[in-house]
């Protein structure tokens, strides 16, 4: 059960109409080698998607040190809103999430089981501290964290800016941005005593009316239990058509409480 939900809500492992966006040729390749900037983080939320809903479909892999497992995922995302997630095998919903800033309600079909509550307690159980936000922007490729609220150590590593929080030695995080358009292409979180370290990474990315938006994204997942490695390739994007959240609970599914 655990492979569907981290897909869900990592991001699947892994969203009358208006006229779709048209994508414009772009590239994540790193032309531009940065100087030493103090505006970064300012020219970073330059930068960020302009959308009212975002439409995906995707092919997600999930790899941990026991199994495998192929899927599809349909992503519909309300800007700071909501977000409805279905992850597919053959054609057939294996599980399905729709999350709010308030709340996390999913369902998964081979134990028959749902949840219904709110971050606190998934958070726990996944090993990485969620909210909405971070469900999010991880999806449309923005930093976990809101970079104007913390204070960071500047360094140029690999022709990328690297961003180190400097406000807890047991939670390390890390943001890494390009020198032209100032994007997220990787971010790191870790917590070194409790060998725990979750790294995102983002490429392929194509540049639409509503700003750049990744199609390749990369999350692995380092725990004392193991590993996680799940892979979300963007197959098929849409912004600000009208859609609909539809999701309600199977009959005979029981309820879970997660610890």
């Amino acid at each position: 059960m655990k492979k569907y939900i981290s897909i869900l809500v990592l991001s699947i492992a892994v969203i009358s109409c208006k006229s779709k966006a048209v994508a414009v040729q772009g590239s994540t390749s790193q032309t531009v080698a940065p100087k030493e900037d103090k505006k970064v983080i300012e020219k970073y939320y330059d930068n960020k998607l302009d959308f009212s809903t975002l439409y995906i479909k995707a092919s997600a892999k999930y790899v941990d040190e026991k199994q495998s497992q192929n899927v599809t995922a349909e992503i519909r995302i309300e800007k700071d809103k909501q977000i409805l997630i279905s992850v597919r095998f053959l054609g057939i919903t294996m599980a399905k999430a729709l999350i709010t800033p308030s709340a996390v309600s999913y369902y998964e079909k081979i134990n028959g089981t749902y949840y219904e509550g709110d971050f606190t307690s998934l958070s726990k159980w996944l090993g990485t501290d969620l909210d909405y936000s971070k469900v999010q922007n991880l999806l449309v490729g923005e930093a976990f964290d809101d970079l104007r609220k913390g204070k960071y150590t500047q360094t140029i590593v690999d022709n990328l800016f690297r961003l180190d929080e400097e406000k807890d030695a047991n939670l390390k995080k890390t943001f890494f941005l390009d020198g032209e358009k100032y994007l997220v292409q990787k971010e790191e979180i870790s917590q070194p005593s409790e060998n725990r370290t979750l790294q995102i990474a983002y490429s392929d990315s194509k540049n639409f009316d509503q700003g750049t938006l990744p199609t390749s994204i990369e999350i692995n997942a380092v725990q004392p239990k193991g590993k996680t490695n799940i892979n979300l390739n963007y197959n098929n994007i849409s912004f600000n058509e009208e859609l609909s959240f539809p999701y309600s609970v199977p009959s005979g599914y029981k309820k879970v409480t997660i610890k």
